[in-house]
């Protein structure tokens, strides 16, 4: 009953909004402020559901992969021909399965990992919030049957459940990730992932179904439209689904005066001239912050992003941080499963430049990544941050590559360069690009130390 009063006297407050805009005490530079800030919180979700509606709903977008509630795994590793996401990923396998819970709640089970190898299923909500981790770091290395239910599931935990993950929303995505420690390593990852299945509650129970899924009732994805005043509409589409948390439910009382109701219609067309003029404006000084926004430091010219994804808990209120954190790269990991420093400068302070330079990454015996699973560096041309085809067809370089070779005190090198270095030193080699390139570092499973504070890799240095 609550929440039906709520409801209506927010619908009330739309209704009077849209219908008779110009008796509103609402002025251009509070219509602008508020604006800005919805835009800001709106972001990162409109960001998720431009991927739901690709690869669920669009099967022209080049990205479609089919229904929700599939699990698919991708069994290759991606090189120079994957042009789909930027900086992609080369040392694990991908499973992925968007989820729709207002049937029933859905079941993933995951197999026993007996040769210690990393695997994480990352469970992402509307928000880009990290809602739960199931993997080695969370979950550990035993086989596991875990229930994923959405907020309006009501119900005892049945048998042989190891845990029940619930979601603030009933629209997910279950993004899996499988250590691959090169091509020889192949069909032992894809083992693994046989292991994963996805079935629905009935199917998990051996019942037949009560009640079906409901696709959501979501405008078609249009970039200029999510762009534009028009976002509005879109997140009052996915905030119709799980309702306000009670943490914002006072900053929809604020939204409301520019027609953001979960679950209302809007019309820009009805707005006042200087209104709409004023809300324009609070849209791109959001998109300009959002785009300048810094995620962390700079330490030896590597980038430490830090808290830019977690849970609600974790990411209450850091709407600003949230947003840009998914303009740099959607769907990154909380910073206990994976780190991600990058960098495009040498010590010198220089581009980091394969047409001018050849570069090493020097680690002393001391100062080695510290992470409980394993470490990776992969290379990326500029500007399109996409890998390069070189002649060993390597495109990272890792503590799990194989043939890695220490010195004998213990340190490591790694030879970032256009050619090759020579047989002595080739199985420590990264081919770089013919010019400008970045560098992007993966830390899975980081030890404690690593992130207080977090560690920071040696300077890249030019070798002379």
């Amino acid at each position: 009953m609550k929440k039906t009063i709520l409801a209506l006297s927010l619908i009330a407050v739309f209704t009077l909004f849209s219908c008779n805009q110009k008796q509103e005490t609402l002025t251009p530079e509070q219509a602008k402020e508020i604006t800005e800030e919805a835009y800001i919180y709106a972001a990162p979700m409109i960001d998720h559901y431009k991927m739901m509606f690709a690869m669920v709903f669009y099967k022209e977008s080049g990205a479609y992969e089919g229904p929700f509630n599939i699990l698919r795994n991708k069994s290759t590793l991606l090189g120079p021909e994957y042009t789909t996401i930027v900086r992609p990923n080369n040392d694990t396998f991908y499973s992925m399965a968007w989820l729709n819970l207002t049937g029933e709640p859905m079941i993933l089970k995951v197999p026993a990992i007996t040769d210690n190898r990393y695997y994480s299923f990352q469970i992402i909500d509307k928000y880009t919030h990290n809602i739960a981790y199931i993997g080695t770091r969370s979950t550990g290395f035993d086989a596991g049957v875990y229930m994923i239910v959405g907020p309006d599931w009501k119900g005892e935990k049945p048998e042989g459940i190891n845990e029940i993950i619930v979601a603030e929303c009933n629209y997910l995505m279950a993004l899996g990730r499988t250590q691959v420690s090169g091509p020889q390593d192949v069909e032992d990852a894809k083992a693994v992932q046989s292991g994963y299945q996805l079935q629905s509650l009935s199917e998990f129970l051996g019942t037949e179904t009560t009640t079906q899924a409901k696709n959501p009732d979501f405008p078609p994805y249009n970039p200029e439209k999510a762009k534009s005043i028009e976002f509005i509409s879109y997140l009052n589409a996915l905030m119709a689904d799980g309702g306000i948390h009670n943490s914002e439910k006072e900053l929809f009382k604020k939204f409301a005066k520019i027609g953001i109701i979960p679950g209302g219609s809007f019309n820009p067309n009805e707005l006042d001239a200087d209104i709409k003029k004023a809300m324009e404006e609070g849209i791109a000084l959001a998109q300009t912050k959002i785009k300048n926004t810094k995620l962390g430091e700079v330490k030896n010219n590597w980038d430490l992003t830090m808290g830019a994804f977690g849970d609600r808990n974790e990411m209450q209120g850091k709407y600003l941080i949230r947003a840009a954190a998914a303009y740099i790269g959607l769907w990154g990991n909380t910073l206990e499963e994976a780190y991600y420093p990058g960098t495009t400068i040498d010590i010198d302070d220089d581009a980091l430049d394969g047409s001018k330079n050849n570069y090493v990454l020097h680690f002393d015996a001391d100062k080695l990544p510290p992470v409980k699973a394993f470490w990776s560096l992969s290379m990326y041309k500029l500007p399109e941050q996409l890998f390069i085809e070189n002649e060993i067809n390597r495109f990272v370089i890792s503590s799990a590559t194989e043939g890695l070779k220490y010195n004998e005190d213990g340190s490591l090198d790694v030879y970032i360069q256009k050619e090759n270095p020579g047989a002595d030193k080739v199985s420590n080699w990264l081919p770089a690009h013919d010019g400008t390139f970045s560098l992007q570092a993966r830390m899975y499973w980081p030890e404690p130390k690593a992130l207080n504070p977090l560690y920071v890799l040696p300077a890249i240095q030019k070798l002379k």
